[in-house]
């Protein structure tokens, strides 16, 4: 699996990056989804070098000008419902994209610290032969995108998966380094220290889908 970390260099996407961290700003939902947004919008950017592109001829008003165009079929595919700021993002670029919906959540049995992951609701495209863009704000132990990773190719075969995360930390890479096939590429905005006891990440920034949206039962 290509790993690529985009916020090693200092750009505006450190700015947004530290504000959705910020517990003085974390209270303005809407600057919250905004800011994850734009992160979405940076990593699109970043993404997008390396897709597969062909040349064409546009018809200008005034003659023909050479230019290039994405030469594969983009399937976006947010984890509901922290995922969604970060795809209308990557929308607002890949605007030709197809799109797919998975939900992924943490169910605890024992009403413990321990927790299975259950993928329930999907609505899922044709992704065979198609690049698909896995997007979920958040890699903690890996194991939602492993089992949606999982949903996704249960009857399809996609020619390349990229998994989009805005903050990760090292064990949940492990985790996606061994349980995903090479063809993957996971796209990381910012690397962080470690999980805690509880298996979320530190310093991490709190539950991305509360943010957002408001908490839930």
């Amino acid at each position: 699996m290509k790993i690529h970390y985009i916020s090693e260099n200092n750009s505006v996407l450190n700015h947004f990056l530290g504000q959705i961290r910020n517990v003085n700003v974390q209270n303005d939902s809407l600057r919250f989804r905004r800011n994850i947004e734009r992160i979405g919008e940076i990593m699109a950017y970043e993404l997008s070098k390396i897709l597969p592109y062909k040349e064409v001829e546009i018809q200008t008003p005034l003659g023909i000008k050479k230019t290039t165009e994405i030469d594969t079929d983009l399937v976006l595919c947010p984890i509901l419902r922290a995922g969604l700021p970060l795809h209308n993002g990557f929308l607002n670029y890949f605007d030709h994209a197809e799109n797919s919906f998975v939900s992924a959540c943490r169910y605890h049995p024992n009403h413990d610290d321990e927790f299975e992951i259950r993928v329930e609701y999907q609505a899922i495209s044709d992704l065979n032969n198609k690049t698909v863009l896995l997007l979920d704000p958040m890699l903690a132990t890996g194991q939602s995108i492993v089992a949606v990773h999982e949903k996704l190719v249960e009857n399809a075969s996609p020619t390349e998966i990229h998994i989009v995360v805005v903050i990760a930390a090292p064990e949940g890479i492990a985790f996606l380094e061994k349980n995903l096939p090479e063809n993957c590429h996971l796209w990381v905005a910012s690397l962080d220290e470690k999980l805690n006891e509880k298996n979320y990440i530190v310093p991490g920034l709190g539950d991305a889908g509360d943010l957002a949206y408001g908490s839930k039962l």
